[in-house]
C-alpha cells in the first residue's frame, strides 16, 4: 500500500470517526450495533454480485473521480440512506449502479453469447486468408492475441473498481469512457476513447453490411437469367449491399440488451453450423492439402495485414464494461472471459489452418468463395448472410448508446434532448414503440417509448453504414487497417495503461511487466500495421496488389 492510499485511508477513518460522534448520525450508530462486527457484508452493504458500497465512502470516491459517481445517484442516497433498512440499501444500490431496470439483468450465458458474437464474428470467413498472408505466424499470433485480448479484458473491467476502506471493490464507473475520464480527465481523454469506440464500433457495422453484400454476389453465378434479361447475378455489389441493409432497418427499434443477447445466440448456432461444414468438407479433401504452401517466413508487405485481421476480430472490449454492469453475477465474469476466448483461439487457429491447407495459394478473402459446389457455396452463403444480420444488431447497439450518452441525454448535460419519452398510458402520437424487441411484457405503464426524430436518426445510421460499405469494398484490407488503427489501442495499449495508472501501488512486479510488455507489443503491432495496411489498400484502390514488386493488377 502506497503513501497516497495510507494518507486516503486515515482520512477516511477519521470522517466516520467524526460521524460516529455527531448527533445526528444516531441512527447509523443504532444500525452498526445491531449488525455485529464479524458480519461486514451487512455493515458495508455487500452485494450478490460481489460489488460493496457505504455511504461515506460515495463522499470519498466522488472527490477522488472527479465525480464518477453521478450527482444524482449519490444525492439520492445521501438523502434516502439513513430512511432504509439494510435490504433496501442492497436493492437501491443495485439498482442505482447498474442503471437500469433488474428484469434487464444478463446471465453468464447471456454475457458469453455476446462476448462470443464479437471475438467469433464473421471475421472468421476472412482467417484462412491471414495464413495465406502470414504463415504459421498468424496461426501462433490467433492464440496470442486471444490471451491478451482475454487479460486485457480483465483489467479493464478491475479499472470500474476502487478499494473501499475495508478492503472491498466498489465499482464507482460504468464504461470505457469513465476510465479514460479518471486518468486522463473528461475533457480530451473521455472524448479521445469515445471516438476510437465509435469508429471502431462503426466499422464493425460497416464491415458486415459489406461482406453480406460480398457473399450473396460471390453465390450467384452471372449466368443465372430469367426470360432471356440480366439475371441476378448481372446485379452490382452496390444492389446486393441496399437489399442487405433492408431488413436491418429493424435495429432501429432495438432498445434492450437481453434482446440483443438473444440475436447473438442464435449467431452463435449459425457460425457453429458454418463452421461444421466447412471443416467437414475440407477433412473430404485432406489427401490434397497442401502443406507446402503454408510460409514459415514473415511477408513484411502481407503479415501486418493478417495481424490486425486478428486484432480486429477480437476487440470486445468496448462491450465488456456493460455487459458486466448488466451481469446478475459478477463474480462469474472472469470465468465467463476464459472460456469464451480458449473456444475462439481454438475454432479460429483449426479452422484457418485447415481451410487454407484445403486450397492452398488460391484462398480467397472470403474462404467460402473457394468452395466448388454451387449449390454447397449458396446454401453456405446464405447462412452466413444470416450470421451476419445477426452479428449487426450488437455493434450497432452500442454505437446508439454512445452516442445516446454522449449527445442525446436532455439538456443540460447534453446540447440535444432525449431520443425517449415517457408514456403514461403506452400510448403517444409522436412517439414509437420499441416492440418488438423491447422485451416489455404486461404492464406498459411507464414504458420507454422512441421519438420521431430519435427513431429518423437511429434508421439514418443503418443507411450511413451501408453508403460507408459501398464506398469501400475492400473487406480484408480495411478490416486490417481499423484493427490496426483503433483495434490495438482499445484492446492492447489502453487497458493495460490505465490500469498501471489507477493499480500501480497494488500491482505485483510481474503484473507491471506483463502490462508494459503489451503496450510496447500495441504499440509496434499498431504502427507497423496502419503503414502497411494502409498501403495496400491504396494499391487496391488502383487496382494492384498489396506487394509492390507484383505489377499485374489484381483480378
Amino acid at each position: 500500500m502506497g503513501w497516497r492510499d495510507r494518507l486516503n485511508l486515515l482520512t477516511t477513518n477519521a470522517r466516520l470517526a467524526w460521524q460516529l460522534r455527531s448527533s445526528k448520525h444516531d441512527e447509523e450508530k443504532i444500525r452498526f450495533a445491531r449488525h455485529p462486527s464479524q458480519d461486514q457484508s451487512l455493515e458495508c452493504h455487500a452485494m450478490r454480485n460481489g460489488s460493496t458500497f457505504s455511504k461515506a465512502y460515495a463522499d470519498s470516491a466522488v472527490h477522488r473521480n472527479g465525480g464518477s459517481l453521478t450527482d444524482d445517484k449519490t444525492k439520492s442516497y445521501r438523502e434516502n440512506g439513513d430512511n432504509m433498512d439494510c435490504q433496501q440499501d442492497d436493492l437501491f444500490l443495485e439498482e442505482a449502479e447498474i442503471g437500469g431496470d433488474p428484469r434487464d439483468k444478463i446471465t453468464e450465458w447471456q454475457a458469453g453469447w455476446n462476448v462470443t458474437n464479437a471475438i467469433q464474428g464473421m471475421f472468421i470467413v476472412s482467417f484462412p486468408y491471414t495464413v495465406l498472408q502470414g504463415g504459421y505466424w498468424a496461426v501462433f499470433a490467433m492464440v496470442l492475441v486471444a490471451y491478451i485480448c482475454c487479460h486485457t479484458g480483465n483489467i479493464l473491467v478491475d479499472c470500474l473498481y476502487d478499494l473501499d476502506p475495508l478492503g472491498h471493490k466498489v465499482r464507482v464507473r460504468s464504461s470505457y469512457v469513465d476510465i479514460a475520464a479518471a486518468v486522463w480527465g473528461a475533457r480530451f481523454g473521455a472524448r479521445i476513447v469515445h471516438c476510437a469506440q465509435l469508429i471502431e464500433l462503426l466499422m464493425t457495422c460497416i464491415l458486415y453490411v459489406l461482406l453480406c453484400g460480398d457473399l450473396i454476389q460471390g453465390s450467384i453465378p452471372s449466368s443465372v437469367a430469367g426470360g432471356g434479361g440480366p439475371g441476378l447475378g448481372g446485379f452490382s455489389l452496390t444492389c446486393w449491399i441496399l437489399v442487405c441493409t433492408a431488413p436491418l432497418l429493424a435495429c432501429a427499434f432495438l432498445t434492450s440488451l437481453r434482446r440483443v443477447s438473444t440475436l447473438s445466440m442464435w449467431c452463435t448456432v449459425a457460425h457453429m453450423l458454418i463452421n461444421a461444414i466447412v471443416l467437414i468438407y475440407c477433412f473430404t479433401k485432406v489427401r490434397e492439402w497442401r502443406w507446402r504452401d503454408v510460409q514459415v517466413r514473415i511477408d513484411i508487405w502481407t503479415f501486418p495485414i493478417s495481424l490486425g485481421i486478428i486484432v480486429f476480430s477480437y476487440t470486445s472490449q468496448i462491450f465488456l464494461p456493460s455487459l458486466e454492469g448488466k451481469l446478475r453475477d459478477r463474480r462469474r465474469f472472469r470465468c465467463m472471459m476464459t472460456w469464451t476466448h480458449l473456444a475462439a483461439a481454438i475454432f479460429k487457429a483449426l479452422f484457418s489452418y485447415v481451410g487454407f491447407l484445403t486450397w492452398g495459394l488460391d484462398t480467397m478473402e472470403v474462404v467460402t468463395n473457394n468452395l466448388p459446389s454451387t449449390g454447397l457455396k449458396l446454401v453456405v452463403n446464405f447462412i452466413l448472410v444470416c450470421k451476419a444480420m445477426l452479428s449487426y444488431p450488437l455493434p450497432y447497439f452500442a454505437s446508439v448508446e454512445l452516442l445516446e450518452t454522449a449527445f442525446f441525454q436532455g439538456r443540460p448535460k447534453t446540447c440535444f434532448p432525449t431520443c425517449f419519452e415517457k408514456s403514461e398510458k403506452g400510448e403517444d402520437n409522436n412517439t414509437f414503440s420499441s416492440s418488438p424487441f423491447s422485451g416489455s411484457s404486461g404492464n406498459t405503464r411507464n414504458q420507454r417509448h422512441l421519438t420521431w426524430w430519435g427513431l429518423s436518426l437511429r434508421l439514418a445510421l443503418v443507411l450511413f453504414t451501408a453508403a460507408m460499405a459501398i464506398s469501400v469494398p475492400h473487406f480484408a484490407l480495411l478490416m486490417g487497417f481499423i484493427g490496426s488503427f483503433t483495434g490495438t489501442m482499445l484492446s492492447f495499449v489502453w487497458p493495460c495503461y490505465f490500469h498501471l495508472r489507477l493499480r500501480w501501488y497494488a500491482m505485483s512486479r510481474l503484473s507491471r511487466a506483463l502490462d508494459i510488455m503489451i503496450i510496447v507489443l500495441g504499440v509496434v503491432f499498431g504502427s507497423i500495421g496502419i503503414y502497411y495496411s494502409g498501403h495496400a489498400l491504396n494499391r487496391a484502390f488502383h487496382g494492384l496488389p498489396p506487394r509492390p514488386t507484383i505489377k499485374y493488377p489484381v483480378q
